[in-house]
């Protein structure tokens, strides 16, 4: 069955070929669905016959967010800390252990309703491709158990048992595990590998271990994803090019030489400005990255720690206001960027081919998701 999506005041499809610039906008739009995958694009003047009509009635349109980078089977609540924080308080990533602990100690049904929920959360505000990490088990068994629960809901599993030393293990001890049988537990449920490299961080791991991370991750067949630079200029940054990541997330501190790295490598830099919003840090410098010529993608991070937002859409608006980025990078960022650093070619556009993942804005025209910040403006429209 085909479903004919008209009465679309205006289509943001991230393909040049159907409009100008990046966004690739058509005012006055339609597309065609058929078995979840886009079919046609163009004038609604122009749609061809369909099974079915959708009319949006001038609504807006853009591809579905690609969220990045979120961290979403987890238990507890760290409310008292951000209120810490919000008085003075340095994050430095010490408040993992008590989430580590709670998760611990929570059913499989209990953490599987808790993802449900910020699944669906997410989804009823426009974001229709999420990846999901775990880390907040960090025993074999935990660990596993994070990623076959986020298998449930994602084809974007994170294996992240590097994403801080334990309370009270060994280092060296714990990175023995974590490259060895916890490594070889949760690879079959994983896409990815990802590690905290922050050597400022007492709980987190330096340049050497994170390369001893990424590269067994590696060896096991897994993609690599790296949180770099957070907290302060570091490796982690050149060593996610150097290995070819995916993405290098945070990315808040960069030096020159990091900037340089990532233009001339394929690593998507990954920026999370919730966390700065939350943490009350410097905000990274999307201006130097975009005018080097980086692909950078936006997402939320979202975790109960750091950054407890679902909303993509304040991510744009943050990106905006305290990153300068324009409005249409912005977008850009939160769905091609997104599906970029997911090394994803179905997600993140809405042209011929793409999977059918519509984001319809409640608004005429896009801007209105940066232009009236904290309203709740955009959900997911499923189509088939």
């Amino acid at each position: 069955m085909s479903t004919l999506v008209t009465g679309i005041g205006e289509l943001v499809t991230n393909d040049e070929a159907f409009g100008p610039g990046p966004l690739g906008t058509v005012p006055d739009a339609a597309l065609v669905v058929a078995d979840g995958v886009v079919t046609w694009v163009g004038p609604a003047t122009s749609a061809p016959d369909a099974d079915r009509l959708v009319d949006l009635a001038g609504r807006a349109v853009v591809p579905g967010f690609v969220d990045s980078h979120a961290h979403l089977v987890f238990a507890g609540d760290r409310a008292a800390e951000f209120a810490a924080r919000m008085t003075g308080a340095r994050y430095d990533g010490g408040g993992i252990a008590s989430t580590v602990a709670a998760t611990r100690a929570a059913t499989d049904e209990q953490l599987r309703a808790r993802l449900a929920a910020l699944v669906a959360e997410m989804r009823a505000q426009g974001t229709t491709t999420v990846e999901v990490k775990s880390g907040y088990g960090l025993t074999v068994a935990d660990e596993a158990r994070s990623l076959r629960l986020a298998a449930e809901v994602t084809p974007e599993t994170t294996f992240l048992g590097a994403h801080v030393v334990p309370p009270g293990a060994d280092r060296a001890d714990y990175l023995a595990l974590v490259t060895g049988p916890m490594l070889t537990a949760c690879a079959p449920h994983a896409r990815w590998a990802d590690v905290f490299c922050e050597p400022a961080s007492p709980h987190a791991f330096d340049g050497d271990e994170a390369r001893a991370v990424l590269t067994a991750g590696r060896a096991a067949g897994l993609g690599l994803r790296v949180h770099a630079n957070q907290l302060s200029a570091g490796p982690g940054v050149q060593l996610a090019v150097e290995l070819g990541a995916a993405s290098a997330d945070h990315c808040t501190h960069l030096t020159g030489a990091d900037v340089d790295a990532l233009a001339g490598g394929t690593t998507v830099a990954t920026l999370l400005p919730g966390v700065e919003f939350s943490t009350r840090s410097p905000y990274p410098d999307a201006r130097a990255l975009l005018a080097a010529g980086v692909t950078v993608s936006l997402a939320t991070d979202c975790n109960p720690g750091s950054c407890f937002t679902s909303s993509m859409a304040f991510c744009l608006a943050l990106a905006v206001r305290e990153m300068a980025m324009t409005p249409a990078e912005a977008l850009w960022s939160a769905t091609a960027g997104g599906a970029a650093a997911l090394r994803r070619a179905d997600v993140g556009r809405l042209s011929p081919g793409a999977r059918a993942d519509l984001a319809v804005v409640d608004a005429p025209s896009w801007l209105h998701l940066v232009y009236r910040p904290g309203v709740p403006l955009v959900r997911s429209l499923e189509v088939s």
